[in-house]
């Protein structure tokens, strides 16, 4: 009674063949975690040199759009200075910056222009300018 039957054989025969595969299969699955070690920190060391590039070109892009801004300020002053009758002093708060001024009528204008004295701004050879008029009542 307690005998084993025919088919009992191979179904512990079909037992160990599964038994079998899925350790072929965790074997093969640990050589792969193995062979893509490290693939994390390769991918990362490389997307680090990018990330940090494109950050020092927005700063530089925020660099150059504040000296704009200074240049822009400076030529309203000049102007204003030299609409009331005085000279392009004001400029000489932004150094290296080139005065130009012209007055038609009752207006008078001032363009001012310098290269761009961030890192990004100067190794890209900008050339910066801004300019502003103002009504010549001083005179």
């Amino acid at each position: 009674m307690g005998g084993r039957r025919a088919g009992d054989s191979e179904r512990d025969r079909g037992r160990e063949h599964e038994r079998d595969r899925d350790r072929d299969r965790d074997r093969d699955r640990d050589r792969d975690r193995d062979r893509d070690r490290g693939s994390v920190t390769a991918e990362f060391a490389a997307a680090v040199p990018a990330v940090i590039l494109l950050l020092a070109l927005c700063l530089g892009g925020i660099q150059v759009a504040g000296q704009q801004l200074q240049l822009q300020d400076a030529a309203a002053d000049v102007s204003r200075s030299v609409a009331r009758g005085g000279d392009a002093a004001a400029a000489g708060r932004l150094p290296g910056a080139r005065v130009a001024t012209s007055a038609t009528g009752d207006l008078v204008c001032v363009r001012l222009s310098m290269r761009s004295s961030s890192p990004i701004g100067f190794a890209l050879g900008l050339t910066l300018s801004a300019s502003s008029c103002a009504l010549g009542g001083g005179r």
